[in-house]
């Protein structure tokens, strides 16, 4: 499909506006898979401490593409689409496993754990009968094989040789990552979540620093987070990747937050906690961050909420829903008591949590309202119509804009 000749055009307002046909349209989706999930981005597989061992993998998506990261028995990292060479069958089905070969079972044909064909059933024939050709040669029907690079413990995967360099792609917003992963990660648990809504209405979602202090109440009520408080953001040149943050406690009002923030729904005074010790926290970082919320270009995120940690994977199911996994984690040095805190305060986060179950509310709210996606368009113009305007303020939408930009590029809108 050629994009550009799509009979649905783009606003005149560019980056500054999203038509509504972008979030539903079925020729646009598969168009991404190929743009974008399989074109020069990286995508987050998984964490190096979810294969720990020699012979470990474990299934995942990039985009809607079914891959395998295992852990060779030389200890290299590898990434493999999960699809036999042979006659496209599933090659590894669990979530999780340990072997020293990929199997598939519909013809056996076995692979290693870098993806090589290192034998197929019957490949002789039989009595002199059947058989592969003679010319048949195992090195060249592989798994096919993505590139790896990781940071931190983080793994991410590309389907292309041309994509820069994981460090270099990630651009400033890498030290976000390294503030918040600087020792050897444990895995707590995991949380994944149907959205029925276009996986956009999600990526923008964390992408979105404006809203986080007026849909939350839970942010704004308890002090975690609020407009008031000492933030900023922080994009990459690109503009594909940000990070934003917030220090609880650093309270500067002013008449004019005074005179906006009585009118909010997320400010209320009237809700209480039984029990409040979820709002305990010990500023591990140093640096007085009560919230941290990264997020990578396409489908990543990972978040510091208190002492809550955790990344998002985003899973495109198709036009008009997407999942989100939520693995939580600690350092392998983690005292009994922080792990306790960080599994508490896991509920501030996830399918149901006390902040985020908003979000995915929102999202499928939107999706419904787009409705066939025929006529409207969004306004995404707070803080300035440039890609630059707005600064580090939380109060823009400048990360948006930026997303808007890229995603148009990639698909060529």
């Amino acid at each position: 499909m050629n994009v550009k000749e799509h009979q649905l055009k783009w606003p005149k307002e560019g980056f500054t506006a999203s038509p509504y046909w972008i979030y539903s349209d079925p020729e646009i989706y598969l168009a991404e898979q190929k743009r974008i999930f399989q074109g020069n981005t990286w995508s987050y597989v998984g964490l190096e401490a979810e294969v720990p061992n020699l012979g470990d993998y474990k299934t995942t998506f990039i985009g809607d593409q079914s891959v395998v990261l295992t852990r060779d028995v030389d200890n290299t990292l590898h990434c493999v689409v999960n699809r036999c060479a042979h006659r496209g069958n599933m090659i590894c089905k669990d979530a999780f496993g340990n072997g020293k070969k990929l199997h598939c079972v519909y013809h056996a044909w076995n692979y290693n754990l870098k993806g090589d064909l290192t034998h197929a059933a019957f490949s002789q024939g039989l009595k002199g009968e059947g058989g592969l050709p003679k010319d048949f040669d195992m090195k060249e029907h592989g798994l096919m094989k993505l590139r790896v690079q990781t940071i931190c413990g983080l793994v991410f995967a590309t389907f292309s040789e041309s994509t820069p360099p994981l460090l270099e792609w990630l651009g400033e917003v890498g030290d976000g990552i390294r503030r918040v992963l600087h020792k050897p990660l444990k895995v707590l648990g995991y949380d994944t979540q149907r959205i029925h809504a276009n996986w956009k209405t999600y990526h923008e979602n964390p992408r979105d620093s404006y809203h986080a202090n007026i849909l939350h109440t839970f942010y704004g009520t308890f002090g975690l987070s609020r407009q008031s408080q000492e933030s900023g953001m922080v994009l990459d040149q690109s503009g594909r990747h940000v990070y934003f943050y917030t220090k609880a406690g650093t309270e500067k009002k002013s008449e004019d937050f005074e005179s906006t923030s009585k009118d909010l729904r997320s400010n209320n005074d009237r809700l209480k906690l039984e029990d409040p010790s979820i709002l305990k926290w010990q500023d591990e970082f140093g640096d007085g961050v009560s919230v941290q919320i990264l997020t990578t270009y396409p489908s990543f995120v990972l978040h510091q909420i208190a002492n809550s940690l955790a990344t998002r994977q985003l899973l495109p199911k198709g036009p008009l829903q997407c999942d989100l996994v939520w693995t939580y984690f600690g350092f392998e040095d983690d005292s009994p008591e922080l792990t306790q805190s960080r599994l508490k305060q896991a509920n501030l986060a996830g399918s149901a949590g006390l902040i985020s179950v908003e979000d995915a509310a929102v999202c499928e709210m939107m999706q419904r309202a787009f409705g066939d996606g025929q006529t409207g368009q969004s306004f995404i113009q707070m803080g300035g119509k440039e890609l630059n305007s707005g600064g580090n303020s939380k109060l823009s939408e400048r990360a948006i804009r930026n997303f808007w930009n890229n995603y148009r590029l990639d698909m060529d809108l």
